[in-house]
């Protein structure tokens, strides 16, 4: 619960106080109160959790501990790099990115609808607004200097403080972003210049800062606080964390069956759901090809055809912005993962989001590297992910199926031969493990 969090966060502060200054009296009390209201505060809530609630929890955890623990260790690492004789990291340089499956997992739980998704992805742009508000004001306290570089100067102008000037600009955008989020600005996303919706946008005024800085013989500044909000931006952008969208490959079937019905087309008396994998193939290739629309516009979809669609939409909408990958549990092949980028794309997506096989049974690992073999041999699709192929490895679904023993050794040979698959095709593979719960 996040207020238990809050209370042990309290505790530790004052136990660190302790072995740093010694006891005192107040010190003392406080800790003998927190104590008490741990105590008596129940560790487990009585009514269960919405997804927004799960995600509400999620983003405290960056709020309390991330958010600070981040750029603490790219220090660390910065030196170390210096230690032995490197340079320290680009400002631009995020080693570490943080995802959530909370408020995009529909497969996992079935309370996550598109409306969930929806309002998660909203609370998350919120809070980043939120938190970035806090680092900007904090910088605009610090960055008094006058002296500033001839780029500064061309944006800000004659301004006494160019730094403070520049740094009230976003502070005001990053007010009304918040405001947007919470509700309070409805459509204010059509006025480009009002809202910072992308990262680059928010990490473009305070990388001039920071040149500015530089190049006026300011570094000591400039690798300060500023540099850790530069790299929060880097590592969390204007999302705070990116989400992760997970359904199961039969309710993308599903959908295409019901249209290809409702559309009267059939191959051999029989619609999409009962259709051979390269017949599946050769449909969704010829579609994501063509530049007609699929969808007509009074096609009568069920409601769970009408939900898939509608969590389409909302990745969508923003050009999937601050989301990280589709993710297709119980992937089997190839035209499963054509289904999704075909629904996508019906629904507006213009980007080459990454969409990312699961393949989670004994039987689907052990044809994992036959499937995305034949994937990655179509001329489109291969265009489509150009050097890049992420698949997921499930843990838990697969033990259950198998034992852990056998499951284990069956996840081994399936990512031996996926990455000779790889090597095959000339791309690079990310493996995604699906380590969690007991089994992790």
């Amino acid at each position: 619960r996040r207020t238990m969090i809050q209370k042990y966060d309290a505790i530790a502060d004052l136990l660190t106080s302790r072995d740093q200054e010694g006891r005192n009296p107040q010190n003392e009390q406080a800790l003998v109160r927190l104590i008490a209201e741990a105590w008596h505060t129940d560790e487990i809530r009585q009514t269960r959790p919405s997804p927004q609630d799960e995600a509400r929890w999620g983003f405290a955890v960056v709020e309390s501990s991330l958010w600070h623990a981040l750029p603490e260790f790219l220090h660390e690492l910065d030196n170390a790099r210096l230690d032995r004789g490197l340079q320290p990291l680009p400002i631009d340089a995020a080693p570490l990115r943080f995802a959530t499956w909370m408020g995009g997992d529909r497969d996992g739980n079935p309370n996550v609808t598109a409306t969930v998704t929806r309002e998660v992805l909203t609370l998350g742009r919120w809070m980043a607004a939120d938190l970035f508000i806090r680092d900007v004001e904090a910088l605009q306290a610090s960055l008094s200097m006058r002296r500033c570089n001839a780029e500064l100067s061309a944006v800000v102008g004659e301004a006494n403080e160019p730094y403070r000037e520049l740094l009230k600009q976003v502070r005001e955008r990053l007010l009304r972003t918040r405001e947007w989020a919470a509700g309070q600005m409805p459509g204010a996303e059509r006025e480009v210049d009002s809202l910072y919706l992308e990262s680059d946008e928010l990490f473009a005024p305070l990388s001039l800062c920071y040149r500015s800085l530089v190049d006026c013989g300011m570094t000591a500044i400039a690798n300060g606080p500023l540099l850790d909000t530069l790299r929060r931006v880097r590592a969390f952008g204007v999302h705070l964390v990116r989400l992760d969208v997970r359904q199961d490959a039969d309710r993308h079937t599903q959908v295409l069956d019901e249209l290809t019905r409702y559309l009267n087309i059939y191959r051999d008396g029989a619609s999409f759901g009962d259709w051979p994998e390269p017949e599946r193939q050769r449909f969704l290739l010829a579609e994501l090809e063509s530049r007609r629309p699929l969808f007509p516009s009074d096609w009568p979809v069920s409601a769970e055809g009408a939900e898939v669609l509608d969590t389409c939409r909302i990745i969508a909408r923003g050009n999937g912005a601050g989301i990280a990958q589709y993710v297709i549990s119980m992937a089997t092949s190839p035209s499963d993962v054509l289904a999704v980028i075909l629904l996508l794309r019906e629904c507006g997506l213009g980007r080459n989001m990454p969409v990312v096989p699961l393949f989670e049974t004994l039987a689907d690992l052990e044809g994992a590297a036959e499937s995305i073999d034949a994937l990655l041999s179509i001329p489109w699709y291969r265009d489509y992910v150009s050097d890049y192929q992420q698949v997921m490895i499930g843990y838990s679904d697969s033990a259950k199926d198998a034992g852990q023993f056998a499951a284990a050794w069956a996840q081994y040979q399936a990512q031996e031969r996926l990455v000779a698959v790889a090597a095959k095709h000339r791309v690079r593979l990310v493996l995604f493990h699906g380590r969690g719960g007991a089994i992790g």
